[in-house]
């Protein structure tokens, strides 16, 4: 994901805030680990496929692995059966806040000049263009069972947007600065990567429902294992968030910085950042078991066996075979 320039609340609102959630955390323990990365260059690609200048946002839906890149813009469809691309979508503007899958549809926000919403067919590769789009780079879209969910301005209008029309259902207010949205079991909770908090919103109610404080700057996050995870790129932690209890708890990364990425998957929340491209979480003990270390990293998806992780500056994305990843991090100890 592209550096983006910090806005919105003030500095003193999101150290404020930051300081709040150190002091939670100082209560709650904490789980990390202390190990010395791996060597990504022993997680050897069963492909690796060139589409840009820059590679970026990944998505698996039932057939398919898309990537987003720049130089051209563009979102580009992969084989997994056959590790080929067979289909480069092309794009008004870079491919610049998520990728999203639902109602029969990729959806890709494009910093336009005016910012954009493409809705590509999974079926046909047919695009459409809503005259809608995300708030800033680097942010997020999400999909629920009623629309598609993102956050249109630096002031917190996250909106609901019919997947046929384009237009807006809802609009909810949340904290200003917060941009990624992510829907699990019935709420969106979202980001605030211009601050230091967490926000769910109830999709039936349509109302806040929690605000949670987190790690500075979080942004991109995942859900899984009856927590949300956030990826702190303040400090380069990562923020555990019981949904239930509102309880968190924090685990070192040590990868400060704009970009990267987080996912979950059975039982473990991956992350990648530029220069750590892969480091790996046990959900259930919330300790970091593994890290690779080298060139490459900045998003990355799981599906089909592998996990597929882009080299931002390369333009590239490997297909990673997730068993052999597994291995490697059982010799660190990983149950």
């Amino acid at each position: 994901m592209r550096p983006l320039k910090v806005g919105g609340v003030s500095r003193f609102v999101a150290f404020f805030v930051a300081f709040l959630y150190l002091m939670v955390s100082a209560i709650a323990p904490t789980e990390s680990a202390d190990m010395a990365p791996r060597s990504i260059s022993e997680l050897v690609p069963a492909a690796t496929l060139a589409l840009g200048k820059t590679a970026d946002w990944v998505a698996v839906t039932s057939d398919a692995v898309w990537v987003g890149s720049t130089g051209p813009f563009a979102v580009h469809r992969i084989d997994p059966k056959t590790n080929r691309v067979i289909a480069a979508v092309t794009l008004a503007g870079a491919p610049c806040a998520g990728l999203a899958v639902g109602f029969g549809s990729l959806w890709v926000p494009m910093c336009t000049p005016t910012p954009s919403l493409a809705k590509i067919d999974l079926a046909n590769n047919r695009l459409e263009v809503f005259n809608i789009g995300a708030a800033a780079a680097e942010a997020g879209i999400t999909v629920d069972d009623h629309g598609v969910w993102l956050v249109t301005d630096k002031d917190g209008s996250l909106v609901r947007l019919d997947p046929t029309t384009g237009k807006v259902q809802a609009t909810v207010r949340i904290a200003a600065g917060s941009y990624n949205p992510h829907y699990s079991a019935g709420t969106v909770w979202i980001s605030q990567a211009d601050g230091a908090q967490l926000t769910a919103v109830d999709t039936k109610s349509l109302k806040v429902t929690a605000t949670v404080a987190t790690g500075p700057n979080p942004r991109f996050l995942t859900a899984g294992d009856g927590a949300v995870w956030t990826l702190d790129q303040g400090d380069g932690a990562v923020t555990r968030v019981d949904v239930r209890t509102l309880h968190t708890s924090s685990i070192a990364l040590h990868t400060p910085g704009h970009g990267g990425d987080i996912k979950f998957d059975a039982g473990l929340v991956w992350s990648t950042m530029w220069k750590m491209p892969l480091s790996v979480i046990d959900a259930k003990s919330g300790r970091l078991k593994c890290q690779w270390a080298g060139p490459g990293g900045d998003s990355l998806g799981l599906g089909f066996g592998s996990i597929w992780l882009t080299d931002y500056h390369a333009g590239s994305v490997a297909r990673i075979p997730l068993e052999a990843a597994l291995h490697r991090c059982s010799e660190a100890g990983l149950p």
